[in-house]
């Protein structure tokens, strides 16, 4: 099926390694551009010379209030358009109500919340109609994760803010979606699982709960988001897609 991205340019953020990269670099295997940010300037040169000419590596923090138009700027100046974003951050830190401190709340709240929401609302201003804008957020927008408390405030808000968007975009041909990723094999859950005392265990009792029985790889998770942003997903937005090999179990 071609999905309509030949010479499509997108955002992708956090896109050294995990969910973001995952996602750019299907985009990139079906012929769009991609932009790539990541924090550590190395890393982010890194994953744009591992994806190829189709990429440009740029380091920058989702919650700096100058990284949006700079990234929408590299996009045109480097690949002469701009179609879409997918506004994918790295996870805030773990713990309870009891562990987390404000700090550690109020620097999620930039860079997970209001610096996704700059995101979306500069390109926004900028995606003429057939354009996109995706976030990857997480199963806790149905249902609290436990020990993910700072997520699970957060992720909430975004995809209500994201549903907003949506309406607010919709009369101008412009889409927005969001990911709800379930227990994919990246970095960071298998990180999450060595918390415990024993992790293989804990994998074996999350995997018997996912209908399909087992985690999910990134590049699933990368299909299902290449789809999302492309041109062939036209007539899809305002809807959250879990991708969690059927966890979810409400309709």
């Amino acid at each position: 099926m071609d999905l309509g991205l030949k010479d499509r340019v997108y955002v992708v953020t956090g896109a050294t390694r995990g969910l973001g990269n995952a996602a750019a670099r299907q985009l990139v295997a079906d012929g769009a551009k991609v932009v790539v940010t990541g924090r550590d300037e190395q890393r982010a040169a890194d994953a744009a010379a591992e994806l190829g000419p189709g990429a440009v590596g740029v380091a920058v923090d989702n919650g700096d209030p100058e990284a949006p138009a700079r990234l929408v700027a590299t996009a045109r100046e480097r690949f002469g358009g701009f179609h879409g974003i997918l506004v994918s951050v790295g996870g805030p830190p773990p713990g309870f109500v009891a562990d987390n401190t404000d700090e550690q709340w109020r620097a999620a709240f930039e860079s997970v919340f209001l610096g996704a929401v700059r995101l979306a609302r500069t390109a926004a201003a900028e995606l003429e109609a057939g354009g996109v804008i995706g976030f990857v957020l997480s199963g806790s927008v149905h249902e609290p994760i436990p020990g993910l408390t700072i997520s699970n405030g957060l992720r909430p808000g975004l995809a209500g803010f994201a549903k907003s968007l949506a309406d607010e975009l919709g009369p101008r041909g412009i889409r927005v979606v969001g990911l709800l990723p379930g227990r994919i094999d990246t970095d960071r859950v298998r990180e999450l699982d060595a918390r415990s005392a024993d992790p293989e265990a804990t994998r074996a009792a999350a995997e018997s709960r996912i209908p399909l029985r087992r985690y999910g790889t990134p590049e699933e998770f990368g299909r299902t988001a290449a789809f999302l942003l492309s041109p062939a997903a036209s007539y899809l937005t305002g809807i959250m897609v879990p991708v969690d090999g059927g966890f979810r179990h409400g309709f």
